[in-house]
C-alpha cells in the first residue's frame, strides 16, 4: 500500500514537473520575464512569472507553441520538444546595442529600430552619475534638450524650436499638461523628483497622435520608481543618500525603501532639497552681475550695494519630494498598481524680475515671487493581459492631479502686494492596449478623457495695514477645459528590415469660461471652445544590412486653446498687459523628418534632420480692448495685447550623435544640435521664431573599471546675436549681456567638467564631481538668472 501511494505521488510531482516550463537568457542563463506563450490560433496563452517559470498543461503535446517577447527573437517548439529537453527553453536576446527597448512611442515596448521618430533614453543609473539637482538640471546634461532659467527653482525645455505649452510633459504616463500651461517659461518640470526617476524617454519630435494636444514639439516621459516582486522569499531593499554642492549650498537628502514579496510590492522616496542664493562665474560679462539688491529697512523700500555682487541675492529655495507606490499582482494574468506622489517648494523669486529697472534707475519690483509651487499625483493602473484575440495587453488608467502656484508682486515703494492663486484639479480616465501577432504585427489602440477644472482667485494687500482686498483673477474661476480623444498606431514589419508606423487620432475639445466683470468691463461675458483635431503619422525604418539603419517620417499635431491662452490677464514685460481673448482656434504643425544610423565595429554615428510647418500659431499681438490700445493696470499704463491665431513658422535643424567605444573600457561620445527657423508676421515679414535655441552639443569621454567610473565632458553654446533675437527678446535688455552697440545679445559659452564615481564597498558608493572647471560666467539663452560658476559637488550613497 505504502509503495502504491508512493508511486501516486511522484507520478504526480513528475506530471506537474513535465506541465511547468522555465524559460531562461540563452546568453545568460537569467529568468526570462513576461515571456507569452501561445498557440497558433492564440486562443490559449499564458506568461513566465518572476523566475521565468510558466504551467504549460492547458496545450496539447504536438500542439507548436509561439514564445515571444520584445528582447528576444520568437521561436516555435511543440511541448513534447519542450519535455525532451528538461522542460528548458533558452530564447535569444535581441542586440541591445542594436535594438534598445523604449516604450514611449506608442505606451507599450517597442524596439527603437522599429520606430521612425528620434528618441532619446536615458536609464535612472545617469541620474546617479550627473547627481543633477533638479529634473531640468538632468534633461540638460543629457546635450541633446536646451533649458532655460528665469530662476533658481525653474528650467524650462526647448525642443526643435519649441517650449513651454507645446511640449507635453507625462509621468508615469499621465499628462502633466495642464489646462492654465502657458506660452511664456514654465518650470512645471521641477515638480518631478531626478532621484526618484528610473527611466527618462524624450520623442523628438511630434507626439500628437499617441499624447493629443500640446505634443508638438516634443513628448518628455519620466517613469518614477517602481515596485519589484521578489524571486524567492520576501526581501527588504533600498537607497539612503546625501549630497552638497558649493555653488548654491546645497543640501539634498534621498531615501528609497523597496519592498519585494510574491504577490505584494512597494516602492517609497523621500527627497529634501535646501538651495541657498546661486553664485556665478568669475569670468564672464559683468552685465550678469548682480551690483545691488533691494530690501527693506524702517518700513522703506530701498537698494543696496551686494557685498558679493556675483552671488545672485534671493534665488535660493527649499523643496520635498514624496513617492509611495503599491503593486499587487494576484495572476500572471493581472497586476494592479496605485501610487502618490507629492511635491512642493517654498516661496522662491522671480529673479529676473528683480533685476528689471525704471528710468529713474529704481527697481521696477521690490517683490517678486512665486509662492510655493504644489503638486499631487494619485494614479491606479490595472493591468490585464489577453488571449490575443482583441489584445494582449489592456492598460486601465485612473488619476488625479492637483496642481497649486501662486504669483506675488509689489512695485518699489509701493505698499500693495498684488496676489493671485491658482489650482488646478486634473481628472483622466485612460483605457490602451497592444495586440500582437507572431510576424511582430503590433496594433496599438486607445481611448481617453480628461477634465481639467480652474480655480482663480486674484487679491491686494497692503504690507502696512495687512488690509486684503479683492482684486482682479488670473484666469476665469471656475473655468474647464475638457478632452476626449481615441486613436489607434499600427506598426507592420513588411519585411525582417522593413517596418511601417502609422497612426491616427481624433481629439475633441471643449473649454468653458465666465468672466467676472466686477474689475474690467469686458466686451464678452464668457467664452467656449468646441473643436475637434485629426492628427495623423506614417514612418518607415529600413536596414538594408546590420550596419545601416534609415527612417523616415511625416507626422501632424495640435495645440488646441487652453484657459491660458483664452482668458488670461497679465503682464509679461513693462508696459504690456495681455487680455482675454475668446475668438482662438487650435494651432497645427505638420512634420518631416530623417534619420540615419550607421555602426561599425566600436562606432555609432547618427544624424537627423527635420522640417516643420507651423500653422495658425498663438502667439500675443496687439488688441484693442473696449476700443481701446491702452488700458490701467495696477497703477500703469500698459498697450493691450491678446493671445492671437495668426502666425506662420517654419522651424527646421539637425540632430548629429556618436559613440566611439575603445579598448580598456574607454569610450568617446558626442551630441551637436542646429535649430533654426522664421515666422511670417502680419505684414508679411519675417522674423526669427522665440525659442529657436542656439546650437549646443556636448562631448564626453569615459573610462570605467571594475569599481569606478570616470569621465570630463564639455558642454557648449553658441552665440546669438542680436540680429538673431525675435522682437519680444530685443526688448529685454536685462536678460542679456550687452554687445559694443549697447544691443543685448546671447554671448556663446562653454565649460568644462569632470566626474568620478567609485564604489567603496559593495553598498556604498562616492561620487565626486567639479563642473564648470574654469569658472565661467553665462547665461543660457533667454535666461533670467545666471548658470553656477565653479562647481564642487560631493555625494556618498548607501544601498542595502
Amino acid at each position: 500500500m505504502i509503495r502504491i501511494i508512493f508511486l501516486l505521488v511522484f507520478l504526480s510531482a513528475f506530471n506537474a514537473f513535465s506541465q511547468t516550463v522555465t524559460v531562461v537568457n540563452s546568453e545568460t542563463g537569467e529568468p526570462a520575464v513576461n515571456v507569452a506563450i501561445y498557440n497558433k490560433s492564440k486562443k490559449l496563452s499564458t506568461y513566465t512569472n518572476i523566475d521565468g517559470k510558466a504551467r504549460l498543461d492547458k496545450f496539447d503535446l504536438d500542439e507548436n507553441l509561439y514564445f515571444q517577447a520584445i528582447s528576444y527573437l520568437t521561436i516555435r517548439l511543440t511541448k513534447n520538444q519542450i519535455i525532451a529537453n528538461g522542460n528548458l527553453v533558452g530564447l535569444t536576446p535581441r542586440s541591445e546595442t542594436i535594438d534598445p527597448i523604449v516604450i514611449s512611442a506608442s505606451k507599450f515596448e517597442q524596439r527603437e529600430r522599429d520606430i521612425p521618430q528620434k528618441i532619446i533614453a536615458i536609464p535612472g543609473l545617469k541620474v546617479q552619475e550627473y547627481q543633477p539637482q533638479t529634473t531640468a538640471d538632468f534633461l540638460e546634461q543629457t546635450g541633446q534638450v536646451f533649458v532655460q532659467k528665469s530662476q533658481q527653482g525653474g528650467g524650462s525645455p526647448m525642443i526643435r524650436g519649441f517650449s513651454t505649452n507645446r511640449l507635453l510633459i507625462t509621468v508615469d504616463g499621465v499628462r502633466m499638461n495642464n489646462a492654465i500651461f502657458r506660452g511664456g517659461n514654465l518650470q512645471n518640470i521641477i515638480s518631478i523628483d531626478p532621484l526618484s526617476i528610473d527611466r527618462s524617454e524624450v520623442i523628438l519630435g511630434p507626439g500628437s497622435v499617441v499624447y493629443g494636444s500640446d505634443a508638438i514639439g516634443g513628448v518628455m516621459n519620466f517613469y518614477t520608481a517602481q515596485p519589484k516582486f521578489a524571486q524567492d522569499s520576501s526581501m527588504v531593499s533600498g537607497r539612503v543618500m546625501g549630497r552638497y554642492s558649493s555653488a548654491n549650498n546645497e543640501n539634498t537628502v534621498h531615501a528609497r525603501f523597496n519592498y519585494h514579496g510574491d504577490q505584494w510590492a512597494t516602492a517609497t522616496s523621500i527627497s529634501l532639497n535646501y538651495f541657498d542664493d546661486l553664485r556665478m562665474g568669475e569670468h564672464g560679462p559683468d552685465d550678469y552681475l548682480r551690483l545691488q539688491y533691494q530690501t527693506r529697512a524702517n518700513q522703506q523700500d530701498v537698494v543696496v550695494d551686494n557685498p558679493d555682487p556675483r552671488v545672485q541675492i534671493s534665488s535660493g529655495y527649499d523643496q520635498i519630494n514624496l513617492l509611495q507606490k503599491v503593486s499587487y499582482e494576484p495572476s500572471l494574468k493581472w497586476r494592479l498598481d496605485a501610487s502618490l506622489i507629492y511635491t512642493a517648494t517654498s516661496d522662491y523669486a522671480r529673479y529676473d524680475a528683480l533685476t528689471r529697472f525704471r528710468e529713474s534707475e529704481e527697481p521696477r519690483n521690490a517683490a517678486w515671487y512665486y509662492g510655493p509651487q504644489k503638486w499631487l499625483l494619485a494614479h491606479g493602473v490595472a493591468t490585464h493581459r489577453g488571449n490575443g484575440k482583441w489584445y494582449d495587453k489592456m492598460v486601465i488608467s485612473q488619476s488625479f492631479q492637483k496642481a497649486e502656484e501662486s504669483r506675488n508682486t509689489r512695485s518699489f515703494q509701493s505698499n500693495s502686494l498684488f496676489r493671485n492663486k491658482e489650482q488646478v484639479n486634473i481628472w483622466s480616465t485612460s483605457v490602451d492596449a497592444e495586440r500582437r501577432d507572431r510576424e511582430n504585427n503590433v496594433l496599438f489602440y486607445g481611448v481617453e478623457f480628461i477634465h481639467n477644472r480652474v480655480n482663480s482667485k486674484g487679491s491686494e494687500v497692503n504690507i502696512e495695514t495687512n488690509e486684503v482686498q479683492a482684486a482682479a483673477s488670473r484666469y476665469p474661476d471656475g473655468a474647464s477645459w475638457r478632452s476626449l480623444a481615441a486613436y489607434f498606431n499600427y506598426q507592420w514589419s513588411i519585411k525582417k528590415n522593413l517596418t511601417l508606423q502609422s497612426g491616427l487620432r481624433y481629439n475633441h475639445i471643449w473649454l468653458n469660461a465666465d468672466f467676472d466683470q466686477r474689475f474690467f468691463d469686458f466686451p464678452f461675458q464668457s467664452a467656449t471652445v468646441n473643436t475637434g483635431a485629426l492628427t495623423g503619422a506614417a514612418g518607415l525604418t529600413y536596414l538594408p544590412n546590420p550596419s545601416w539603419e534609415l527612417r523616415a517620417n511625416f507626422s501632424t499635431a495640435f495645440r488646441a486653446p487652453n484657459v491660458d491662452d483664452v482668458g488670461k490677464i497679465f503682464d509679461p514685460d513693462p508696459g504690456t498687459l495681455i487680455v482675454p481673448n475668446p475668438d482662438v482656434e487650435s494651432e497645427y504643425s505638420y512634420n518631416t523628418e530623417l534619420g540615419v544610423k550607421r555602426k561599425w565595429k566600436n562606432v555609432q554615428f547618427e544624424i537627423a534632420g527635420y522640417h516643420t510647418f507651423l500653422k495658425d500659431a498663438l502667439v500675443p499681438r496687439p488688441f484693442s480692448f473696449n476700443g481701446q490700445d491702452q488700458i490701467d493696470y495696477q497703477g500703469e499704463t500698459r498697450n493691450v495685447f491678446a493671445i492671437q491665431n495668426g502666425q506662420e513658422a517654419r522651424i527646421w535643424g539637425i540632430e548629429v550623435a556618436g559613440k566611439w567605444s575603445l579598448e580598456n573600457n574607454w569610450s568617446i561620445k558626442g551630441t551637436y544640435t542646429h535649430v533654426d527657423g522664421e515666422q511670417t508676421e502680419e505684414d508679411g515679414s519675417k522674423e526669427n521664431v522665440r525659442h529657436v535655441a542656439p546650437d549646443f552639443g556636448r562631448l564626453e569621454i569615459e573610462k570605467t573599471g571594475s569599481r569606478w567610473n570616470a569621465a570630463a565632458w564639455l558642454m557648449f553654446n553658441g552665440e546669438l546675436g542680436f540680429n538673431d533675437l525675435d522682437p519680444t527678446q530685443r526688448n529685454r535688455p536685462y536678460l542679456y549681456a550687452l554687445d559694443e552697440d549697447g544691443n543685448p545679445y546671447s554671448p556663446r559659452w562653454y565649460t568644462f567638467n569632470v566626474r568620478g564615481n567609485y564604489q567603496l564597498k559593495d553598498d556604498i558608493t562616492a561620487t565626486v564631481i567639479i563642473e564648470n572647471i574654469t569658472d565661467q560666467r553665462y547665461r543660457t539663452y533667454s535666461s533670467g538668472i545666471a548658470a553656477a560658476g565653479r562647481n564642487l559637488i560631493v555625494a556618498l550613497r548607501f544601498d542595502f
